[in-house]
């Protein structure tokens, strides 16, 4: 009997980015999983492994789907060599495969991170080797099959990584352009400030254009996962192809054509523009974007209201903040002059920069752009004065 048994439900661990489990809560709940836990970094479900495929298709904020394969009580290394060796890795590795290990080490005796590393590998080949005769490569390259350590204390999980490279790498970000934003932050940002598609969205200042992409993905119900077709489970030999090809056959059939409402990207560089209209090309989505090239001041709104977002430079890594302020005025003044009807949203990492707007925020969201502490800032701009529509 196998020891792995695809199709019953096992702790599942998704992991995103700092501030994220909101949002990556909120789409589990909606796909129908039941929240077992969460932390700063991950919610926990309980999955079947074709369900975890099927969430590595469909969620739009997550990075990894971990299906949890074994936990022990780890005291020492060599209880961790021991309890990983005792696992039948023969039911999941091919003889002739390549594995990735990656640790993540919270224990006091354990000086060296990499060691735990090594250890687990070291178990899991002499384990093959011994069951097999021969034994796999290994290395850093996560496109083929990952198993994640977690050791705390003394606790350890070890998990089969379903998806090995991070889920926001979709793929058709050919042309980053400049400070790019992280495709799974750009998802978090639609989804905090409530795009749905069912409303006009416009995105000056668009970049590489990632927040477009994303929305036209959320507009038209498209998985972000299907843009990619190398995933670490399908190395293993708990993969059905089947039940794949059947799975991204029906995923595929349940997403609509077109957005029922526009999605306008502009920015003032024709080296962004271009970038963005690769990006979108290589996402299937540019026919659904309208672009222009020109001051964000000057984008096209259309006549029904929606969402406007805006993610200029903060002063970090790009533009000096002195010479950031006038932007910041000048996206106050858009608003106010142009926007009337219109939620706005500006996702930005610069508090100071941030009050230069001028306008009283409904909301503030806190997100982690790589180590940079950002806000998404939500104005609502009145049509006529705000006592009118009280």
């Amino acid at each position: 009997m196998s020891a792995i048994d695809p199709t019953k439900k096992r702790l599942t661990r998704i992991t995103t980015s700092p501030l994220m489990t909101a949002q990556l809560r909120g789409e589990l709940e909606a796909l129908g999983h039941e929240i077992q836990d969460e932390d700063h970094v991950a919610v926990h479900i309980g999955a079947t492994l074709p369900d975890c495929l099927r969430l590595c298709l469909q969620l739009r904020t997550a990075l990894h789907v971990l299906w949890l394969i074994k936990r022990f009580r780890c005291p020492s290394p060599e209880a961790l060599y021991t309890h990983t060796a005792s696992f039948p890795w023969e039911e999941i590795i091919p003889n002739d495969s390549y594995i990735s290990i990656t640790t993540n080490v919270d224990n006091p005796k354990i000086t060296n991170t990499m060691y735990p590393n090594l250890v687990v590998k070291d178990a899991i080949v002499d384990r093959l080797t011994k069951r097999t005769g021969s034994r796999p490569d290994s290395g850093p390259d996560r496109s083929r099959i990952v198993i994640n350590l977690f050791w705390k204390a003394d606790r350890a999980w070890l998990y089969l990584n379903i998806n090995g490279r991070r889920l926001s790498d979709r793929g058709y970000r050919r042309m980053p352009h400049k400070a790019p934003m992280q495709e799974t932050l750009a998802a978090a940002v639609l989804l905090a400030a409530g795009y749905d598609g069912t409303a006009p969205l416009v995105n000056p200042m668009c970049g590489a254009g990632t927040l477009a992409i994303e929305a036209a993905l959320i507009a038209t119900g498209r998985a972000p996962g299907l843009l990619r077709d190398n995933f670490s489970v399908m190395h293993t030999l708990l993969h059905d192809d089947e039940t794949w090809k059947r799975m991204r056959h029906d995923i595929r059939k349940s997403t609509s054509s077109t957005p029922s409402k526009a999605i306008i990207a502009s920015d003032n560089d024709d080296r962004a523009i271009a970038a963005a209209r690769q990006n979108a090309q290589t996402a299937g989505v540019e026919q659904l974007i309208d672009f222009h090239r020109c001051d964000f001041a000057d984008t096209p709104l259309p006549e029904e209201p929606g969402l406007i977002i805006m993610n200029p430079e903060y002063g970090e890594r790009l533009g000096d903040e002195e010479d950031l302020r006038p932007t910041y005025e000048r996206i106050g003044d858009f608003f106010k002059q142009r926007c009337p009807g219109w939620t706005g949203c500006v996702f930005t990492g610069n508090r100071a920069l941030s009050k230069r707007i001028g306008l009283q925020t409904k909301r503030k969201i806190p997100f982690m752009n790589a180590q940079i502490e950002c806000r998404l800032l939500q104005y609502e701009m009145y049509a006529g004065s705000r006592a009118e529509n009280i």
